[in-house]
């Protein structure tokens, strides 16, 4: 019988949990630890929480440490202890420096939700629906001290059908990652996998995302901003900002929408449509509202959004109005 894989799991986002429930169920792994940021304020009231994946290996009855750096000398002293064969890092959220890169006994591991060398950074996901891609997928890479720049084990891809959500696809290529985890990293460390070396030449960045992204510029095509509802969902979210009559300023963030055609309303104008909101985009089409959330209020659907204006229409603001 083959001796399990001793490994230390680095992870923060909801991508690292199928994964780490993958690692954590199986006999032919030993998770030595999971490591984690450190629990943050959230919610009104700013409750200190933990991330997404150290809340699901509570869950799986794991101890999580928790951790503003994992680079100190003495974090990497006690991971050296530990003697790990990997360090698989999924959405960790911390740059990994040299000393600690060199602690595992063959490499460490990142399993990045792109195609690489397209969207090197911290938001492929988004970028992927904003982009309107065809496929994405993960890439199970050898870390180096560059920005997702190590060589590739192994690229999984899937097909995608343009009605994505940030969210869901994040899942989506995380559960596409757990079904192969296990094999891929013994491949890994049985040298059954030579990693390929990136093409420079098809290098993209992706950044992080700020709360400003999400801002809707009515100019811009139909599509585009109907991918930003997807893409910036459920963070930061694609709000619109808009006048009353009286001029009040209010904003909402849009949860679903569509594209559609036959209305000649300029860019930014609400079409008059009892119960709906249509409005004029960049390209000479629109964006149907479809669900909303009302800045402080609750999700609701267009048609109860447009009720409660009783009858006014929306004057929606341009981004070179904000």
């Amino acid at each position: 019988m083959l001796k399990p894989l001793k490994i230390v799991f680095l992870g923060s986002g909801p991508i690292a949990i199928p994964i780490l429930r993958a690692l954590a169920q199986s006999p032919g792994t030993d998770l030595a630890a999971v490591i984690s940021q450190l629990d943050r304020p959230a919610g009104r009231k700013r409750i200190l929480t933990p991330t997404p994946l150290a809340a699901a290996a509570l869950e799986l009855e794991l101890d999580v440490i928790r951790t503003a750096d994992v680079n100190t000398p003495e974090f990497i002293d006690c991971l050296t202890a530990m003697a790990p064969d990997l360090l698989c890092v999924v959405s960790f959220g911390q740059i990994l420096k040299a000393p600690l890169l060199a602690v595992p006994r063959v490499c460490c591991v990142n399993v990045h939700a792109s195609l690489l060398p397209r969207y090197r950074g911290a938001s492929p996901i988004v970028q992927a629906i904003l982009n309107s891609d065809e496929e994405s997928g993960v890439c199970f890479m050898q870390m180096e001290r560059g920005l997702d720049s190590g060589p590739v084990f192994r690229e999984l891809r899937m097909k995608l059908e343009q009605n994505e959500y940030a969210d869901s696809l994040e899942n989506t290529l995380g559960e596409l990652a757990a079904k192969n985890a296990v094999q891929i990293l013994r491949d890994i460390a049985e040298k059954k996998i030579e990693p390929l070396p990136q093409d420079p030449a098809a290098v993209t960045i992706c950044r992080k995302i700020t709360k400003r992204d999400g801002v809707i510029d009515w100019n811009l095509p139909a599509k585009r901003i109907e991918a930003m509802t997807r893409a910036y969902f459920p963070w930061p979210g694609a709000s619109a900002g808009f006048r009353t009559s009286s001029g009040k300023e209010s904003a909402f963030t849009i949860c679903s929408a569509r594209i559609v055609d036959g209305y000649d309303i300029a860019p930014a104008q609400c079409a008059e449509l009892p119960g709906r909101l249509v409005i004029g985009c960049g390209d000479g089409r629109a964006l149907e509202i479809i669900e909303l959330i009302p800045s402080g209020g609750k999700r609701m659907s267009a048609s109860a959004f447009r009720n409660g204006m009783r009858g006014e229409l929306p004057e929606f603001i341009t981004e070179a109005e904000i």
